[in-house]
Parts: structure tokens; sequence; C-alpha cells
């Protein structure tokens, strides 16, 4: 194998490390594979190449196992060998590559044979997902495949079938590709970049969002507080900006953590209170369970509004079908709004006063093939959420609302609950309803697919919490499950609202049981999921807007007729007049009523005659 470092375009094997995934195309004996493994060598600097054959072998088909023993021996003999046994195994390569790693994909003409037996549809999903599988690689990746679109048009259906399916997969590899190689008879044209590698290499892709670089720590997102202009139609508002500072815990997030629970004799003499309070009718009704909710959490049996409240949002899209019926494009539009203070979010938190920090995670993979993230990012994720929390309360916040906005994150937060839980993922799955009321069923059976095939991968898993966030739920629910945990490690209660948070909380208790009982669920909207899992936690949500404005929104909306009915028990309670009309007894100093107070002191006396 030719192995030069110093030829140029034409030829050349010197090029800048600047690139991540290469697409190199050839006719048949044309020096494809030759130049792709020496440009594998290159990227590796004398390091471990990883091969991934895609050829099938054939014992009866004696000049095709020749060609393939020619390929295996001239390998430097430190390269590893992966060979494809099923279409989605490149998809889990491409994946679980990992940065400073090299594969060689040789080559696609032999994945694309493992297709045509598939349907057109089943081709569709593994080409699209070859495509996220090149763009997401952590890694650097070459994949070599024969240029079809030069030579004759076939004279059978089977091998039209083929050219035209290489051909679909060479278009959609070479767009994720930022470099692609064309070679004839030895020779090299850059096709991307045009005329080759400049001096300073080739523009190198964003990375990819998928499999973000663990040695570097998550920043910390702008906190939003939006104004309400309530004298203007459609008010805008403005967007006063506060950076926080990142805090260095060094915390280990691990199962049979130990965390403060509420304060249940708060909650035991709130209860009482409230009971013989002057109020007309049946008093609060419903409405008691928030005001019950907030003296545990602020241990104290008169409880007060809370004074600073945060709507966490958070935003990560999910690939493939599982996000099916959804386009990304509006939950970027919808994370753009609440960053603005706009939108559903941004008016609703105008109004309450509420601030908003919009959480940026990592893009999860198509969890129908591969992994969701690797474990290092989910370790990554649970610490930034925790830093999130403690420095929203080092900042006063006291309530903390938890959100979200990404494509198919509410899919995955069923199919989360279903393997929690073990119930039916079919009747977990709500479908979508457009404005019109038209309902979506074709997105529905997508979606179910999807999960279907993702809950099929952990059959032989221990359904572990960072291994649930590892296969399915990806950094945005290792972010919103760190964020529940520092919350009740600082004693703080948060506000939940729809499946994402509700699945958050199920993997949260299994890391530490104290989780559920900070949270509270002003409604479940009637969303299956969401009330499947509250019912395993002991979470009763207490009214039903059914509101259908996004994660979060129906939280913020609920959340003044709780404040006002926290400060009416307030200012009721501190009034002191119990039901029956008569005065509430007065208390000494240490709290005692002075009544209570003065018979003790009678009953010590007498005890110390005797």
């Amino acid at each position: 194998m030719a192995q030069e470092a110093d030829r140029t375009p034409g030829g050349s094997r010197k090029h800048s490390p600047a690139w991540t995934a290469a697409l190199v195309l050839g006719g048949i004996r044309s020096g494809k594979s030759d130049f792709a493994e020496g440009l594998a060598t290159e990227a590796a600097a004398g390091g471990v190449v990883r091969y991934v054959a895609t050829a099938q072998t054939d014992p009866a088909d004696e000049a095709w196992q020749q060609r393939i023993e020619a390929h295996r021996a001239r390998r430097p003999a430190g390269w590893t060998t992966e060979e494809l046994e099923d279409p989605t195994d490149l998809l889990v390569a491409l994946r679980t590559a990992e940065a400073g790693e090299v594969l060689l994909v040789d080559d696609l003409g032999g994945w694309a044979t493992r297709l045509l037996p598939l349907t057109a549809e089943e081709r569709r999903e593994r080409i699209d997902a070859l495509g996220r599988s090149v763009a997401a690689c952590a890694g650097q990746v070459v994949l070599v495949s024969p240029e079809v679109g030069l030579s004759l048009v076939p004279a059978t259906e089977s091998g039209a079938d083929f050219a035209d399916l290489v051909g679909e997969i060479n278009q959609i590899v070479a767009d994720a590709a930022d470099r692609v190689a064309l070679i004839i008879a030895g020779q090299t044209s850059w096709l991307k970049p045009p005329g080759g590698p400049s001096a300073d290499g080739a523009p190198a892709r964003p990375v990819s969002t998928s499999q973000p670089a663990q040695a570097v720590e998550m920043d910390v997102p702008e906190v939003i507080t939006p104004v309400a202009e309530p004298d203007t139609a459609g008010g805008a508002l403005t967007e006063p900006t506060m950076a926080l500072p990142m805090i260095a815990t060094g915390l280990v997030i691990q199962a049979n953590m130990e965390l403060p629970l509420p304060d249940e004799e708060a909650e035991r003499d709130a209860k009482a209170r409230l009971g013989a309070l002057d109020l007309p009718g049946s008093g609060f009704g419903k409405l008691a369970k928030p005001i019950r909710f907030a003296a545990a959490t602020q241990r104290a049996a008169t409880p007060h509004p809370w004074r600073s409240v945060r709507m966490m949002l958070l935003y990560a899209d999910h690939e493939g079908n599982i996000a099916a019926g959804v386009d990304v494009g509006d939950s970027a539009h919808w994370a753009a709004q609440a960053r603005a203070g706009a939108g559903p979010i941004g008016l609703l938190a105008a109004r309450t006063g509420a601030t908003i920090q919009v959480v940026d995670a990592a893009t999860a993979g198509d969890i129908e093939w591969v992994d969701a993230a690797t474990p290092e990012a989910v370790e990554a994720g649970l610490r930034h959420g925790w830093r999130l929390a403690e420095e929203a309360v080092d900042a006063g916040v006291d309530l903390i609302a938890l959100g979200s906005c990404g494509a198919g994150a509410d899919t995955v937060a069923a199919t989360l609950i279903s393997a929690m839980t073990s119930a039916e993922l079919a009747a977990l799955l709500g479908r979508r309803v457009s404005a019109d009321g038209s309902v979506d069923d074709n997105s529905w059976m997508l979606r179910c697919a999807a999960a279907r095939d993702a809950l099929n991968r952990l059959r032989e898993d221990t359904l572990s919490p960072k291994m649930l966030l590892a296969r399915i739920g990806g950094v945005d629910f290792a972010i919103a499950v760190g964020i529940l945990l520092g919350a009740t490690a600082r004693r703080t209660p948060v506000l939940m609202d729809g499946p994402v948070a509700i699945a958050a909380a199920l993997l949260a208790r299994d890391l530490a049981g104290q989780v559920r009982h900070w949270c509270l669920l002003p409604d479940a909207g009637g969303d299956p999921a969401t009330l499947q899992g509250a019912d395993v936690l002991g979470l009763e949500p207490f009214l039903d807007l059914r509101l259908g404005l996004g994660e979060g929104a129906s939280a913020l909306a609920a959340l003044p007729l709780i404040q006002s009915a926290i400060s009416l028990a307030q200012t009721t309670m501190a009034a002191g007049a119990p039901a029956t009309g008569r005065v509430a007894a007065p208390e000494s100093a240490d709290g005692v009523p002075v009544e209570e107070a003065e018979e003790k002191a009678d009953l010590d006396a007498a005890d110390g005659l005797e």
C-alpha cells in the first residue's frame, strides 16, 4: 500500500487535519481505496485506524474472495478491522467513534447491497441516518464509494436499482462530508472544497452537537428577565441579561445519594391552620395542596409566595423518526422566542415576574439505531444541570420551573417512562394535534415504531439512570436530572410541566429518592405519559388546563393562581381568626400559645410540690 505523505492534489497525500469527514469516489480499479488508505494513515499520524469492512464474503465466488484477501493483506498490522453484519452496524461505528479516532469505511457500495432487500421507505430511513451519523461523527472518517454516475446504464433491473441506490447514498454523504475527492486513473480531483485544500487547510465543518467534546465544560446560559408592557397590544419585551459565574463543584453524581427532605411537620401545621381559617365555603379546595407544599419546602407553617422564579427551558433536538411531526426549525424558533422574552413562554414569564434561562444541549442521536449520547456526555450533562440549579439558588431563585422545547423530546420522555414503569408504549404516546384540530396519525405511527425499536435495544441492559440517559435520553435529559438533583440539594422546589420533566424526575428519583418530594405538578394536560409517570412518583396534578402552548407554559400559566392562593393563606393565617370566630390565642416568644404555656407551668409547679 502506498503511504507517501508529500504528493499534492492530482496525487496529493499531504492534507491539513482541518477536516472531519472525507468521501473518496472512484470507478473500478481507479485507485480510490489506495488513496483513502493513505488519507486515513496520515490522519491517524501513525496511530490505529478502525477499518470498517462492508463487503459480504461469498466462499462460492473465488474471484471476489481473492479481492477481499488482497485488501486485508495490504492493511497495516496495527489497524483494527470491523466487518459489518447488519446495515445499522455502520451507523453504530460512526456514532461511537471518539475524538482522535480515525475510521476508514470501504466501501459504501458494499453497504448498499445490504439495503437492497429492504423497502424503499426502510432504505430512505437508513440513508438519512447515515448522513446524520457522518455529520455527527466525533472522530475523523474516510468513506470510500464507487462513482456509478459515469458508467453505462445497467442492463438489468437489479443493476439499475443498485446504481440508483449508490448514487443516492453518495449525494447524502457528500453533503455531510467536508471533503470529497474523485479518483480517476490514480489521479485526484477535489470536488469539495473546489480545487483542493488551501494552504490553510479545508474549511472544517462545525463540530457536531450530537457528541460534544467531553473535556470542555458547558457554558452557562444567559438569564433573561422579560418585562411586560401591558398597554401595548402584543407588547414588546426587553431582556436584560446576567452572566452567571461557573462554580467548580467537583461533585460525583451516583445512586443512593442522601439529599434533604421537606419539613413534614411544617406541612402538617399548615394543613391544620388551613382547616381553622375564617373562610367562606369549602376554603381553598385543590389549591390547598400547593399551599401545604410551599409550607413543607419553606419549612414554615405559614408560607409566603415565592419571590424569585426561574424558568429553565431545555432546548435540544432528537434525530430520526422519534421527532416525526415536528420541524426542527419550529423548535429553534420557540427557543429563539424564549431568549427574546417573546412567545408563550416569554409572555407568561413576564406576567409572573419569572426569569428565563434557555439551556442548550447537544442534539441526541437517532435512538432507533444508535445511542442518544456517550456516557461521558451524560456525566457532563448531570454536573452541568446541578451547577445551574446551584447558581440559580445563589442568585436568589427560590422556585425553579422546568420546561422543554426540543423536537422529539416528548416522545423520548414517553419512551423513558415506558422503560421505567413497564407501561405500554403506544398508550403513552399522544397524537400531535395542529391548531386547526387535525390529528397527525402518520407521525404517531412513525414515532411509535421508532420508540419501540429504541426499547428493543434495551433488552439486554440493566435499566440504570445513567444507562437510560446514554441509550435513550440524551444530554438534555441529563441536564434536567442534574437540575432536579441540584435543586433538591439546595432545598429548592421545582414546578413540573409535561413528560420531559416527569421522565427526568423518575430518573432522578433512582439516584436520590428525596427528589420527588420537592416537585409540584400543577397540571398534566391530559398527557398519558405525564399522568403515568406522575402516578408512579406520587405527584397528583390539581389543575386541568390542557394548554397546548409548549412544555413549561402550563406551569407559568398556573403560577399566578398558586401565588395568589399562598398569599391569601399567608394573610389569613397571620390574621389568626379561626372558623369559629374566636380570636386566636396569643403566642409566647417561643411560639407556644400563652394559655397552653400557663397550663404547663401550673403542672410543673404541682410536680415540684409533690
